[in-house]
């Protein structure tokens, strides 16, 4: 925390204020809203493109990273929030810090949940940071930890962690500073980390292939690329080419936080392969408000600099789509 900071809190004594409810509950004697089931697990497999046997058939366990799933009050929401938690975010608010974003979590599994299994939990606000300037603007960080029981045993932890802040203002560059648009170096794109585990597929795309892996042994295909087979472990394989055809299975509009080398408003895709697997990409063609679940999607290669070329999806409307190397460079 820096010196202005740490007099800021001094000043106000809102950090003494916050500090004191670290150890109150923030939910008492919640229970999950359904027990561990087979379709759930089966829905956040197929989300997750995990074809894991573990998780499938009469003796099944479910993936541990559905840990905070089953406590998840949906839409409808829960009503096991503690009265501590509400004013602790309440003299947050009333400070100002009014925005919220989740910045990680940190999950630890002490035995397997199973179809049947009820589950109950409880949580405490564990910490409260110090005032904190970040990009996003100025806050506090709020971790949580929640305990999360199976029959009464304790089956995992869920460290949850928030920003709650005031967002940054964002100045407003004089008029005479702007320069014009032709005379502006754009910033280059991060460079993909390229290793001896995912260096073929980026040979591919070199040539206007996409590889899929493929494992020598069962068959089972793989992306993004891996040192060893999900299915049976095998780490022989081979590669197929993609077709190029897809669909948008999910996606995302990324307006927030700018990056200097993008320009957002703009789509991220998590594309469906006619091959079955899935990868992330952008999908270009149509404005980013009009990409929807389901739109098919051609591949091509579009060249964003003058040392990198990108697989994107360019989205099928009218007539037949450009084929791989067709479109934009």
């Amino acid at each position: 925390m820096s010196g202005e900071e740490r007099a800021h809190d001094a000043r106000d004594g809102l950090y003494d204020r916050l500090k004191a409810y670290e150890g109150k509950p923030a939910a008492i004697a919640g229970r999950g809203k359904d027990p561990v089931n087979l379709p759930m697990i089966r829905h956040w497999c197929e989300a997750m493109g995990d074809a894991h046997p573990a998780y499938r058939g009469p003796d099944a366990v479910a993936p541990p990273t559905m840990l905070q799933a089953w406590t998840m009050g949906g839409l409808s929401g829960h009503q096991d929030r503690s009265e501590a938690y509400g004013e602790l975010l309440g003299l947050l608010d009333g400070a100002g810090y009014t925005s919220v974003v989740a910045t990680d979590c940190e999950q630890e599994y002490l035995r397997p949940l199973r179809p049947g299994d009820e589950i109950t939990f409880d949580a405490v606000v564990e910490s409260v940071s110090p005032r904190k300037t970040t990009k996003l603007g100025t806050g506090h960080f709020v971790t949580t930890r929640m305990d999360v029981r199976a029959g009464g045993e304790l089956a995992g932890t869920h460290r949850f962690r928030i920003l709650k802040y005031a967002p940054a203002a964002r100045p407003a560059k004089p008029v005479e500073a702007v320069e014009p648009a032709e005379s502006v170096e754009r910033p280059r794109r991060p460079r993909p980390v390229v290793n001896r585990d995912n260096a073929g597929f980026w040979e591919g795309v070199a040539a206007h292939r996409l590889l899929i892996q493929r494992c020598a042994a069962c068959g089972t295909l793989r992306f993004p690329w891996l040192p060893g087979c999900n299915d049976c472990g095998a780490g022989e394989w081979d590669t197929v080419e993609a077709g190029g055809e897809g669909t948008v299975h999910s996606y995302v509009v990324m307006h927030h936080p700018p990056f200097p080398a993008f320009d957002p408003p703009y789509a991220v895709g998590l594309i469906e392969l006619a091959e079955g697997v899935r990868m992330i990409s952008n999908v270009v063609g149509v404005p980013y408000d009009k990409v929807r679940i389901g739109m098919p999607v051609r591949l091509e290669f579009q060249r964003v600099d003058e040392e990198l070329e990108l697989p994107v999806f360019r989205a099928v409307e009218d007539g037949p789509a450009a084929g791989p190397g067709e479109g934009e460079r």
